[in-house]
């Protein structure tokens, strides 16, 4: 099957659960508050705090509430076109697998989908939520799915049982989803050291090493993974990538980035792998930014183009930025700043001359980029940019 047939299946599968698509936000609160009550929503509130502040327990905690029979239609049709984007990719590359575990399969959603479209397979979902398993049983009996199942499992400290050919985790993995990652070497570069410990932190922070080891033991000779995690930043990506090589699963196919709508807000995330345990197509692990969207650099055009006396010449907020830098023209360094600060981040501004403009750069080891250029005469702007970063910075 591909995403395209799967999608009206999802469709249908998705209202089955009682789940509502939305592109208002507006519209999408309105018809919560009228399905759930003043309390319901000060407990998700609360519950939705802690998680984010806390650790296992907490997140548990919050899963179990938004198991609730009442909440839950509510609550997961907010994420009802990350189950359209995910589960058609997922099961548009199922294969010849003929066992699949769905790792952290919350109220089985999803893996419903997969057992009802895919009889002749066997599949198992686990979580650590009791009453998400609870719900996820009790919609695959009334689906009459033989060939599913669920358990009760918390990988933090119990094996799991069995051998597959394919495992699926899917927002599953990391528990940290705002660690910032491994920092690059220094400001001008993206580069990153392979330092063991320093890996080794980030995976015990974010929880994978424990999740890898167990997932991966639980993996058949040959077997395959598809791996998709809030790892689009650069800085996540690379140790992400490098735990699961470390453990010797490699690529099978591109990473796929993904995007999708929460309701309103546009989410650039993944991206999607494809890994084998042990040889196959192997892919290289590409350690670069992806290709971002920031303007191209043209100095003809730059000044055929600027009319408007308070709009910058060129201004860019991607990696790309760093390149555009590197080749301006006969660059004099008016004044820089470069500081080291709390969450191991370095940043670095300055301001320039060059031939095409005055310039404001500012860069820092995640990834960010920064490049403003403006005409001598609005030398001004970049000077109280530079006051507002730099301040800032002092202040964090």
């Amino acid at each position: 099957m591909t995403n395209y047939t799967l999608l009206p299946l999802l469709h249908s599968h998705l209202a089955w659960w009682g789940l509502k698509p939305f592109t208002s936000d507006a519209d999408y609160f309105a018809w919560q508050r009228k399905q759930l009550s003043a309390g319901d929503l000060a407990r998700l509130n609360v519950q939705a705090e802690r998680k984010q502040e806390g650790g296992p327990w907490d997140e548990m905690t919050f899963y179990d509430l938004t198991a609730q029979p009442k909440i839950l239609p509510v609550l997961y049709s907010q994420r009802y076109e990350y189950y359209c984007k995910i589960g058609s990719q997922v099961a548009a590359h199922l294969g010849d697998a003929e066992s699949i575990l769905d790792f952290g399969c919350g109220v089985g959603i999803l893996s419903t989908f997969y057992a009802t479209q895919f009889a002749e397979k066997q599949f198992v979902g686990i979580d650590r939520s009791p009453a998400s398993i609870t719900i996820a049983r009790e919609k695959a009996r009334e689906l009459g799915l033989s060939n599913l199942r669920f358990e009760c499992v918390d990988v933090e400290s119990d094996n799991i049982s069995g051998s597959f050919d394919l495992i699926v985790a899917t927002h599953a993995l990391m528990q940290a989803e705002h660690d910032p990652g491994i920092p690059s070497n220094n400001w001008q570069t993206f580069d990153r050291a392979r330092d063991t410990k320093q890996q080794a932190e980030f995976e015990r922070r974010t929880g994978i090493d424990v999740r890898l080891d167990r997932l991966n033991a639980s993996l058949a000779q040959s077997g395959r993974m598809i791996v998709f995690e809030k790892t689009r930043q650069l800085a996540r990506r690379v140790p992400f990538q490098r735990a699961l090589a470390g453990r010797g699963l490699q690529m099978t196919a591109a990473p796929e980035p993904i995007r999708y709508r929460l309701v309103e807000e546009v989410t650039d995330d993944g991206p999607f792998y494809f890994v084998q345990k042990g040889r196959g197509i192997v892919f290289y692990w590409d350690e670069l930014p992806e290709p971002d969207e920031g303007l191209p650099f043209d100095q003809i055009q730059l000044k055929t183009s600027s009319t408007a006396s308070d709009m910058p010449l060129y201004e860019n907020h991607w990696p790309s930025a760093q390149r555009v830098w590197e080749q301006l023209h006969d660059k004099r360094l008016i004044k820089e700043t470069t500081c080291q600060e709390a969450n191991r981040r370095q940043l670095h501004v300055e301001i320039g001359q060059a031939e095409e403009g005055v310039y404001l750069y500012c860069a820092n080891t995640f990834d960010q980029r920064q490049l403003v250029l403006v005409e001598p005469a609005q030398a001004g702007m970049v000077e109280s940019y530079y006051q507002e970063i730099t301040n800032s910075s002092a202040g964090g």
